[in-house]
């Protein structure tokens, strides 16, 4: 077995330093480091404290120097950057504010020779003392929108004290303030990188450690990135990754382990199908497939067969669906338009007939949901009967 120094130098990696105004932290963040690595990349993010004279006490060190401050985001891209362009493999990154221990960096390396190329995110134990409770709290928000967007569960994703794999992250970015720390491990995930947590200690001094996260500009900035990661998980990543374990498996074979021989019950199955069913008859054109991920993941509903089911609305079928709406429509909702499932019908008789159209619709989905669900229970449930003969 390797002793932790032999560890660390068979490793190609290096540690990134981002720091604005941290002058009380900067200093003993930095040699401790140096206790276990030379390679260190310290970003100056724009500070306008003493930093830039620290840092002249480290002329061995690769030091990049913004003249104002771009943000955490920024540094951390232009040290990414950096240490691709100097070959290294990896990049630990820790804050300077003092709250993470670099006795913690043998084991990020440990961890990696175990599962290569993962992105591995420092967990810190959020219920000790001194920990702030809007960190608590900002910390569980964002796992549980990165659990929506990703599908994987995390106990800490704000931590910034991590270790990524540099030449399998993304070509670019598009944040650059504490909202990319989430980008980059979101975007992570959908690239199938390994993205997991590793315990590591955490200190709190809060006679030393300055934080220049503002609650209110950064929130939004962070609630806005997640508005498009949700949207673009639930229009694209969650159905390209359905397609491709379905295609990877085989489409038969997909429908039996995964949907027929899953672990959830014959009920659930059912209302997935039910659920699937509601949304592919329902009106809410342009909006089904996120109704669809967010009902699902919040009944905790299989989504595989919700979002087979609700393509019950495929393009033959449309017209149908609209004219059948129409119909059972006009028995509540009364019109001097009689509408024929021909020619004859135009976009501008369902848009004069808009209300009957919704009602029907609605009424249809309903009837049609319960319907489904409720047959498919029955099959299921003889199915299943039948295989434990």
């Amino acid at each position: 077995m390797k002793s932790q120094q032999e560890l660390l130098n068979s490793t190609n990696f290096c540690v990134i330093v981002p720091t604005y105004n941290n002058r009380k932290t900067l200093k003993k963040v930095l040699d401790s480091v140096l206790d276990f690595t030379p390679s260190v990349i310290i970003v100056n993010d724009g500070s306008t404290d003493e930093t830039f004279n620290i840092l002249k006490q480290y002329p061995q060190l690769t030091q990049i120097h913004h003249p104002k401050n771009l943000g955490k985001g920024r540094a951390l891209r232009n040290g990414f950057r950096k240490a691709i362009e100097m070959k290294f493999e990896y990049a630990i990154t820790i804050d300077s504010d003092g709250q993470h221990f670099a006795s913690d960096i043998p084991n990020f390396i440990a961890a990696i020779q175990e599962e290569p190329n993962s992105l591995l995110i420092g967990s810190r134990n959020m219920t000790q003392e001194n920990v702030p409770k809007k960190s608590s709290f900002g910390n569980k928000f964002s796992n549980f929108w990165f659990k929506f967007e990703t599908g994987i569960k995390l106990d800490d994703t704000q931590s910034g004290f991590r270790l990524y794999p540099l030449r399998l992250l993304p070509k670019r970015f598009y944040t650059n303030k504490f909202e990319f720390e989430i980008e980059v491990i979101v975007r992570a995930a959908w690239k199938g990188i390994v993205v997991k947590n590793i315990p590591i200690q955490v200190l709190y001094d809060p006679a030393e450690r300055v934080s220049h996260f503002r609650p209110f500009r950064d929130f939004t900035r962070i609630s806005i990135l997640n508005t498009v990661l949700v949207t673009n998980a639930l229009l694209y990543i969650k159905p390209r990754d359905f397609f491709r374990r379905a295609k990877k498996k085989g489409f038969k074979k997909f429908f039996l382990e995964d949907i027929l021989e899953s672990k959830d019950s014959n009920f659930k199955k059912s209302a997935a199908i039910a659920l699937g069913i509601f949304i592919g008859l329902s009106p809410f054109w342009g909006f089904q497939t996120i109704l669809l991920f967010a009902l699902a993941a919040l009944f905790r509903l299989n989504k595989v067969i919700a979002f087979l089911t609700s393509n019950v609305s495929f393009p033959p079928f449309i017209p149908f669906i609209i004219y059948g709406s129409l119909k059972i429509g006009s028995i509540f909702v009364p019109s001097d338009t009689s509408l024929f499932l021909d020619s004859s019908m135009t976009f501008d008789d369902i848009q004069k007939n808009a209300a009957q159209y919704i009602v029907g619709s609605l009424i249809l989905a309903s009837v049609s949901a319960l319907s489904a669900g409720l047959i498919s229970y029955f099959l299921l449930t003889a199915f299943t009967k039948k295989r434990t003969e």
